[in-house]
């Protein structure tokens, strides 16, 4: 038998504003301590030097973590001009310089290449894995990294502020496995001066926004406390951008059971995914077809 693990059954997301300096696991794993959860994962990798949205997801709130993860998400990051690194961030070395500088209307028109459906290649040291290793740490070894280019949805990308001629600071709304990095690394490019970022901020990432997150100074204070408990959210609300179906108890029995249950009518269309909720709480999630839910993902509360 597997060894069973200590802590608390507790469920639901505890939004947390991430320092500069501190990788996403290193966030999870403090707040796991704090809250004493046995489970906790988050929804959406940020660099250890970003700050901002780090959605931590306890307990049965971690089979909810794949809709935040697809959620839209917003950046504001600052792209320093006239410089390449090979991180595409300022951790890396300058590989390239340039004394170009674009005007606010040359950086202007060079966005709109970037919204809708775009195709996007990762930065070399990222955590993209090619043949079984991470991109990183080939990077790190020297060797020649090759990566594909992938889709990205880009809702909206625009300049906010230009606070002197070697800078810009841009703000955008993304779909799932967006590199900012990458963007600055390629509007760099579109201009002809280089570019890398400089600062990165996630400002809200699907339902929940930067400034509801806690510090790592709040969580270190309340540690371990009741006090901790009042800024959970329901697990509930990682399923905010599906459609809620209610069930009845007898429903509720059989999608626990892993079976398929009866939801009451609503304007729910057949084969779309949804969640069935029983006085309010998350019950399963799955497909719904005439009347009935087929649970994908059951919620144990």
């Amino acid at each position: 038998m597997g060894r069973k693990r200590k802590g608390r059954d507790i469920s639901g997301w505890l939004v947390v504003d991430k320092p500069a300096g501190m990788t996403s696991t290193a966030v999870v794993n403090k707040v796991r301590w704090a809250m004493d959860a046995k489970k906790a994962g988050h929804a959406g990798t940020l660099d250890p030097e970003a700050t901002g949205v780090l959605a931590v997801a306890l307990g049965e709130a971690t089979k909810t973590v794949p809709y935040i993860t697809d959620a839209l998400k917003a950046y504001t990051f600052t792209v320093r001009l006239g410089q390449a690194t090979n991180t595409d961030d300022a951790e890396g070395e300058v590989i390239a310089q340039s004394d170009a500088r674009p005007t606010d209307d040359d950086i202007k028109q060079a966005l709109a290449p970037f919204l809708g459906d775009i195709m996007q290649v990762p930065p070399k040291f990222s955590a993209v894995k090619i043949d079984g290793q991470r991109a990183y740490k080939l990077a790190r070894d020297g060797e020649e990294v090759e990566l594909s280019a992938r889709p990205l949805w880009v809702e909206e990308l625009i300049l906010v502020d230009r606070p002197d001629e070697d800078h810009v600071v841009l703000e955008m709304t993304c779909g799932k496995g967006g590199y900012v990095r990458s963007i600055a690394r390629d509007l760099g490019e579109a201009l002809g001066c280089h570019g890398h970022v400089k600062a990165l901020r996630r400002i809200w990432s699907g339902p929940f926004e930067a400034e509801d997150g806690l510090s790592i100074e709040q969580i270190d204070e309340m540690a371990k406390t009741e006090a901790l408990d009042d800024y959970l959210h329901p697990l509930e609300t990682g399923l905010s951008d599906l459609p809620e179906l209610k069930c009845t108890h007898e429903g509720a029995t059989r999608l626990r059971n892993g079976n398929p249950g009866m939801v009451l009518a609503s304007d729910v269309e057949y084969g779309d995914e949804a969640w069935a909720s029983l006085d309010g709480k998350a019950v399963a999630v799955g497909i719904y077809k005439s009347g009935e839910l087929h649970p994908s993902r059951v919620f144990v509360t």
